[in-house]
């Protein structure tokens, strides 16, 4: 605990607020799941059937995106709460809004866990800017894009 103080006063200022409303959003969009419908979390944002790239952002916006999924995925390790990948992909999702960077955020699903004995479904959501992954990129390519989600 004392060595995890110790890393965060050690960032600089941005990293510091850019971790701190990660947190935030990490524990907005985890009640919200629990509350609310996800075709009401996803209102306002495109979804697209067919395959789709994102916008590609500048090169300041595109910086911004990956300090913002630096945070996202650093305050995921540290709250009480399953902050899962849809939970990270939400947040990082709503950051990136909120300073009008545009990107796309994919769900995945897979046969049983990726085990050929497992039955169901496993999934998984992963979100990029242009080509760069922000959240999610582990294990994405043993998905099949079900849904893409994009902002402008």
């Amino acid at each position: 605990m004392l060595n995890s103080l110790r890393r965060f006063f050690g960032l600089d200022a941005e990293r510091k607020r850019l971790f701190l409303q990660a947190y935030a959003e990490l524990g907005l969009v985890r009640h919200a799941l629990r509350t609310t419908s996800f075709k009401q979390l996803t209102q306002g944002l495109t979804l697209h059937r067919a395959p789709f790239g994102p916008a590609t952002p500048g090169p300041a916006d595109e910086a911004l995106a990956e300090r913002v999924g630096w945070a996202v995925r650093a305050a995921s390790r540290y709250t009480p709460w399953s902050s899962t990948c849809l939970v990270q992909v939400l947040a990082a999702q709503r950051m990136l809004q909120k300073r009008s960077i545009p990107g796309a955020f994919y769900i995945g699903a897979a046969p049983g866990n990726g085990a050929p004995d497992k039955v169901g479904l496993a999934a998984h959501a992963w979100l990029k800017c242009g080509e760069q992954f922000i959240t999610g990129e582990a294990g994405h390519q043993h998905y099949t894009v079900v849904s893409t989600f994009s902002w402008p």
